[in-house]
Order: structure tokens, then C-alpha cells, then sequence
């Protein structure tokens, strides 16, 4: 396609409360807006850093200076460009995985709007609805954390995460297994144990919990092997995969029976589909993990989550779950515990323009 331009902007949302991981907390949600203009048609992608390198090494400014400095550039000034041709420009850049992701998430929109046909179509998946499951963050005593699970079920959640760490962990789940045992459960570490806490890993074994996600630091691969070999429930990875040789390298450890696989922390839909691919072929299930992005990444990570072997329920939550207001038409629902992909080409959500500007904090377009 002929690039006419492409518009950045960068908006802040705030949270309805802060959200609290073992790493951090935030009460507002950056994230930075993609518009290519191409061929009367608009293509749209996220990059969805938290404030402070919340989740990962990006930050909002970090990705904001590499979109505006080095990816677009190499861009705007080339006549033809195709999905393909887009990777091999991003593939010269080291890092900065969300702000590659951003760019290359908005030519699949572009190419799925010009053949007329779902995302989910050209990625190769065939599900027209993905299973929900609630996340919920750290909190000062248990009972303000069971106090914000209740209200939440009404939605029929199909398994419910929460976050733990070092001395937050035995007793907030035997609360919770308590207070709700017909809901399937799963703690996020988000890397805050190591392998002298093998031990306390084993006591949480006995609750049989559907995972735990990312127990040990990112680059401790062999420490979750060795973890895995000591315990029944499945560990899943989410924070050390960032690229397909990590992947593959922790699957042949053993580091892992589950992957959580983020279209942010892997650069693009690419990579996250070919993430699902070699575990599917590994016959390691996946999941679709979120930062949580706003509406845009959101709906990415449902289309991938069509294809076959997303078998647990994705973190894709309703648009008001997190955020007090979103940038897309329509806003993201749970019914049931599913979310319905809408019809129609590319995402099938919208960019709501009046939202865009009211929350956007600066904006740069390139023509």
C-alpha cells in the first residue's frame, strides 16, 4: 500500500483505582495511538507501555521517542510498502518490542480492511467469541481483596487471577479458594520469587490451581525447570518471552506447560502467531495476556486468541473493568464469561475521535 501519513497520539486514561502488581502500582493507563492513512483506508495499532516501565524495560517515553525517531522515518518516505515489508524495517531496530508493535499491528489492520475480511480471518483463526477471565491486583488485607472479586462475578468470569508475592501469597489464596471454590484460580508472581522459595511454591501446590504464572525472574530459565520438576501445577511463562528463541529454548528446559503470549512484549501479531504455532506443535496450550492495553490492543489479542490452541481464557477484560473510559466503538463487553468479536473488517472496533482528543496529551502527525 501507498503511505499517505501517519498520526501518533498519545493518551492517558486514569484507572478507576490504582492497580497493584509484586512490581508496582499505577492509577493511569499511557498508551500510543497508530493511525496509517493509506488508500482512503485507516489502519490502527497500539503500543501500550505502563508509566515507569510498570511491566517491561519500555515506557511510554522511551516508545513514544523510538516511534517518532527511528520506526517512522524509515516509513514515511518509502512509496509501496506491504505487511512484509514492514517487518524487515522493524527487524533493523534492537528492542523496543511495544512500539514495533504499534506500527506493525496497524498494517495487519490495513491489509485485513482492503481484503475485506476479519482480522481473526487473516491471522487464521475461526472463533467468533473468547472466554474472559478476571485479574485482579494486590490489596492491603484479604478481605478488601475478596470485597473486590464479589462485585466482579456477575460477569460469569471463567477463571479468576490473582496477583501475589512475598508475603502475600499461602493465605490470600486459601482466602479466595474459600470464598469462591467453583471458580477456577491462578496466582501471577510477575517474577517477584526465586529459587530458595521452591519450598513455599510446593505448599501452594496443594491448592491445585490452574497455573502459577511467571514464579521467578524473567531470565531464569533453568530455576523454572528445576521449579517445574518439583510440583504439579503448571507453570506458565509470560515475562521471558519476548522472542521466539527464549520460547523455544524454555520449552526444550521444561521451564513451562502454559504460555501466556502478549502481542506488546513479542513486537506484533507476527511473532505472537508464530509463538502459537511452535507451542501448538510442542502441545504447550496458550492464553492471551494483556498489560492491559486500552481498546485497540485489546481487540488484537482477541483475534489472536481465535486461533486453535488459546485454550485457557484470555486476560481481555470489558472496557470499563480497568479504565474509566476508552478510545474505541464499541466498548469491549462480557456476557457470560465470552466477548464477542464484532462483524465487520480489520478489529471490527472503532476509534471514537472526540475520546481520542479528549484524552490525548500530545500528538505528531507525518506526511
Amino acid at each position: 500500500m501507498r503511505v499517505d501519513k501517519i498520526e501518533l497520539a498519545h493518551v492517558r486514561i486514569p484507572l478507576h483505582a490504582p492497580f497493584r502488581i509484586s512490581s508496582g502500582a499505577v492509577s493511569e493507563k499511557d498508551a500510543i495511538i497508530t493511525k496509517v492513512f493509506a488508500e482512503g483506508l485507516i489502519g490502527c495499532g497500539e503500543s501500550s507501555p505502563m508509566a515507569g516501565t510498570f511491566y517491561s524495560d519500555d515506557s511510554p517515553e522511551s516508545t513514544w521517542t523510538c516511534l517518532r525517531s527511528q520506526i517512522i522515518p524509515r516509513i514515511i518516505d518509502k512509496k509501496v510498502l506491504s505487511r512484509e515489508d514492514i517487518s524487515a524495517i522493524l527487524d533493523q531496530i534492537e528492542g523496543n518490542s511495544f512500539a514495533k508493535a504499534g506500527v506493525e499491528t496497524a498494517w495487519w489492520d490495513l491489509e485485513a480492511q482492503q481484503k475485506g475480511v476479519p482480522l481473526y480471518t487473516l491471522l487464521g483463526g475461526t472463533r467468533k467469541r473468547i472466554a474472559s477471565g478476571l485479574a485482579v491486583g494486590i490489596y492491603p488485607t484479604i478481605d478488601e481483596l475478596l470485597r473486590a472479586i464479589e462485585p466482579q462475578l456477575t460477569a460469569a468470569y471463567q477463571r479468576l487471577k490473582i496477583k501475589i508475592e512475598p508475603g502475600w501469597d499461602i493465605e490470600p489464596v486459601r482466602a479466595v479458594s474459600k470464598a469462591f471454590p467453583s471458580l477456577p484460580l491462578m496466582v501471577d508472581a510477575n517474577a517477584a520469587y526465586g529459587r530458595a522459595d521452591i519450598g513455599l511454591f510446593q505448599q501452594l501446590d496443594e491448592f491445585q490451581l490452574i497455573m502459577f504464572e511467571q514464579p521467578m525472574k524473567k531470565t531464569d530459565l533453568e530455576g523454572h525447570a528445576e521449579l517445574q520438576s518439583k510440583i504439579n501445577t503448571p507453570i506458565c511463562l509470560d515475562e521471558s518471552l519476548s522472542d521466539m528463541a527464549t520460547l523455544k529454548r524454555a520449552i526444550e528446559l521444561g521451564s513451562c506447560r502454559v504460555v501466556n503470549i502478549k502481542i506488546q512484549r513479542m513486537g506484533g501479531l507476527q511473532t505472537a502467531k508464530e509463538a502459537h504455532d511452535y507451542c501448538a506443535k510442542a502441545r504447550i496450550p496458550v492464553w492471551a495476556g494483556t498489560m492491559p492495553e486500552l481498546g485497540i490492543g485489546a481487540a488484537q489479542a482477541l483475534h489472536l486468541a481465535t486461533l486453535p490452541n488459546f485454550t485457557h481464557a484470555s486476560d481481555v477484560e470489558p472496557s470499563s473493568r480497568w479504565f474509566v473510559d476508552d478510545v474505541i466503538e464499541p466498548l469491549i463487553t462480557v456476557k457470560d464469561g465470552w466477548i464477542e468479536l464484532p462483524s465487520g473488517a480489520g478489529y471490527g472496533f472503532h476509534v471514537d475521535e472526540k475520546k481520542l482528543r479528549r484524552y490525548t496529551i500530545r500528538s505528531e502527525v507525518f506526511q
